[in-house]
């Protein structure tokens, strides 16, 4: 299951585990015009961790899924 929420400078997405037990935390993405942050709680720190991936780091990994093991570069498009 999951939610999409607008905000005044963000999308945010909630991700909510409805898998097999044990289930994760709650996935929080944000989606903000400079870059993308998502947030999890970590029940062995008793505190959330964020990780924060640039544009080009989000449509890197949107490239990757799918792809078999290998190093791969993006071409960027046509300037003009």
């Amino acid at each position: 299951m999951f939610s999409i929420e607008h905000d005044f400078d963000a999308t945010v997405i909630t991700l909510v585990d409805e898998g097999q037990t044990p289930l994760q935390e709650d996935v929080v993405i944000s989606n903000f015009e400079e870059c993308i942050t998502i947030e999890q709680f970590d029940p062995r720190r008793d505190a959330p961790v964020t990780v924060t991936l640039s544009i080009t780091q989000l449509n890197d990994l949107i490239a990757a899924l799918g792809l078999p093991e290998g190093v791969y570069t993006r071409r960027a498009g046509p300037k003009g």
